[in-house]
């Protein structure tokens, strides 16, 4: 089959790999009609993410059609259209029956390796290093789901792939991270970062019920898409400074709550976003949290910061002792995908919101590294990319 596979660092190839075969009795085979690649992929094609290794195969957000399943799988059957969470569950541990998918005991079989770093491992995922369980990703013409009947949906035949693809990762997180704000009737809610998962953040925190919401960026374009589903917004080039524009935009008080969609490569013309870049590249620090900074200087006190934006280790100047001090709340965290697939389909189903919106590029598969570059090099333009894998 075809693969899109990591070569090194921002260096990625359609390659002709064996194709996945049952090797648990859990397990289904897919038939992948649809993907596509998430901003968390750019953090591996950049080089951030440890233990890659030449020929992974990439990719987390997809769905297709399943075409085998082994002995012990209850719920899917083969024909059945489903759309396959990023993260890998086992359906059946503590945290799972809590519905805390993403942090799974039994998924990964490399959780030592995670807990070196962590302390303690959470669920595996798909296309994501080694660390993260070595499982091979979506970005390829057809998958293994293990746990299948915990990772998988089942979706409409009649369905469009677009409609449905994001139930995968960026429509669960954005919405997690706008119910993690515990928005109420009125509130305001600032969102740090304007691509697909800051996009899916605007959009529901409006459904739950927020009055305003300001979207924060520098890209005119992905402004734009905001601004279509009511956001005010600023784009940060063009003030002297985000913390005091929301505070002027919010009366003095500050934001509700605070979401910051952006994660470990942020960018900015702050002294500590320029101090985080020469920090990163000579490797003396993994991450530059300027947006999460901004987030807890901005945040109303008592108010909620939600981070749905991946970090990957230590975090530089962060000032821990504002959020203390004005009592700041914090959720965090990878998306527990499962809990929210089904009630996020009923919406698309009853017409509140089409995720396909956010799409800006489709290609097929044999040209999904370009689609990297596009999306690593031009966000303006490039939103995001969806792979066609037949």
């Amino acid at each position: 089959m075809k693969a899109l596979c990591w070569e090194g660092k921002r260096n990625v190839k359609v390659h002709i790999v064996p194709d996945p075969r049952i090797l648990n009795p859990q397990d289904a085979v897919v038939k992948v009609t649809t993907a596509a690649i998430c901003g968390s992929d750019l953090h591996l094609y950049d080089g951030f993410v440890p233990t890659m290794e030449k020929g992974d195969i990439l990719g987390h957000e997809t769905m297709g059609e399943v075409v085998e399943v082994g002995s012990a799988v209850k719920k899917l059957k083969v024909g059945n259209k489903i759309v396959i969470p990023f993260d890998i569950s086992c359906g059946q541990c503590h945290f799972c029956k809590e519905e805390l998918y993403s942090a799974c005991d039994n998924s990964n079989p490399n959780a030592v390796m995670a807990a070196k770093m962590y302390g303690q491992s959470g669920a595996a995922a798909f296309g994501y290093s080694h660390m993260f369980g070595g499982y091979a990703g979506g970005q390829a013409q057809f998958i293994r789901v293990p746990y299948a009947d915990t990772n998988s949906l089942i979706v409409p035949n009649d369905i469009n792939d677009e409609k449905v693809l994001f139930l995968s990762d960026i429509f669960p997180t954005g919405y997690m991270a706008a119910e993690n704000c515990n928005i109420k009737p009125g509130d305001t809610v600032a969102i740090w970062g304007a691509g697909p998962v800051g996009q899916m953040a605007v959009r529901s925190a409006f459904l739950l019920g927020a009055e305003r919401v300001i979207s924060i960026d520098h890209y005119d374009n992905r402004l734009l898409m905001a601004k279509q589903a009511g956001a005010e917004t600023i784009n940060y080039n063009d003030v002297d400074s985000v913390v005091d524009e929301v505070r002027f935009m919010t009366g003095g008080r500050g934001p509700d709550s605070c979401i910051d969609a952006v994660g470990m490569e942020a960018h900015g013309h702050t002294m500590t976003a320029n101090v985080d870049r020469v920090k990163v590249a000579v490797g003396l620090t993994t991450d530059r949290p300027d947006a999460l900074r901004q987030a807890i200087q901005s945040c109303k006190k008592g108010g909620t910061i939600s981070v749905p934006g991946v970090y990957g280790g230590s975090l530089d100047k962060f000032p821990f002792g504002a959020a203390f001090a004005k009592a700041c709340k914090f959720q965090m965290g990878q998306t527990h995908v499962q809990k929210y697939m089904n009630p996020l389909l009923n919406l698309i189903i009853e017409g509140q919101i089409d995720p396909a919106f956010v799409i800006t590029h489709r290609l097929p598969i044999d040209e999904a590294a370009n689609g990297y570059r596009m999306f690593s090099d031009d966000k303006n333009e490039c939103i995001k990319v969806v792979l066609k894998m037949h």
